[in-house]
């Protein structure tokens, strides 16, 4: 099902800002992509390419207001190896500077057997836990660390994406009937945050017209084909 194309409020302004910021950035692509569910895509967003400071910090100022502005508790921020970590860093400080100072923590792949050991580093897990993350395709990073705050005694309350694809998730190689984000709200029983959804990006494309025009089509049709409805 299609979500409706609605006009931009104070959220949706946001969000457009960041899909321009991701297309000039190089980040948000346009083509062919195959998906590691096998589809093939007519755009691709690749987080690792916000890959200086600049685009870092910028980054970080979306996620900061995003969070800050759906009004989710959290008493920490927890970044999952290895995307994770540079997130949960660099929206910490931009989270303190825009008043809002919390610990952040992150986990390494491989545990450490000197000095302070294990696999988390960073401030103790405790209290309610914000996990940051770039996107999310299958909730099998939000499963994992779940499992290592609740391991630590914490609780994982919400997650932080950059980009919701409004897409079916895949189990076992078949397609079901909700995303990886809404199987993480109704599922796991947490809260998650995007700075914007594939819906945000219809609009942008929408509104431009010209060669934009025609990937409205494609991303259109895409969404025809895999999407899901949003109900929350």
């Amino acid at each position: 099902m299609v979500v409706s194309e609605k006009p931009a409020d104070g959220a949706g302004r946001l969000a457009q800002e960041f899909v321009q910021f991701a297309v000039d950035a190089g980040v948000l692509r346009f083509g062919e992509f195959k998906t590691k569910a096998g589809r093939m895509s007519p755009y691709f967003f690749n987080a690792g390419l916000f890959d200086d400071g600049a685009k870092m910090a910028r980054l970080a100022e979306f996620y900061a207001k995003a969070i800050l502005a759906s009004g989710i508790a959290f008493d920490m921020v927890f970044g999952p190896a290895y995307k994770g970590i540079p997130l949960a860093a660099t929206v910490a400080v931009e989270l303190a500077r825009q008043g809002r100072n919390v610990p952040f923590a992150y986990n390494r792949k491989e545990a450490k057997d000197h000095g302070e050991g294990g696999t988390l580093v960073g401030a103790p897990l405790k209290g309610r836990v914000l996990i940051i993350d770039d996107v999310m395709s299958a909730g099998t990073a939000a499963r994992e660390s779940i499992a290592i705050i609740r391991a630590a005694g914490a609780t994982p309350h919400a997650v932080a994406i950059a980009l919701d694809r409004q897409e079916m998730a895949t189990e076992n190689g078949q397609d079901v009937p909700h995303s990886a984000v809404q199987y993480v709200r109704n599922q796991l029983g947490m809260e998650v945050c995007t700075i914007a959804k594939l819906a945000d990006l219809l609009l942008y494309l929408q509104a431009r017209g010209g060669d934009a025009g025609d990937q409205h089509g494609r991303v259109l049709a895409y969404r025809q084909r895999y999407g899901v409805e949003d109900k929350a």
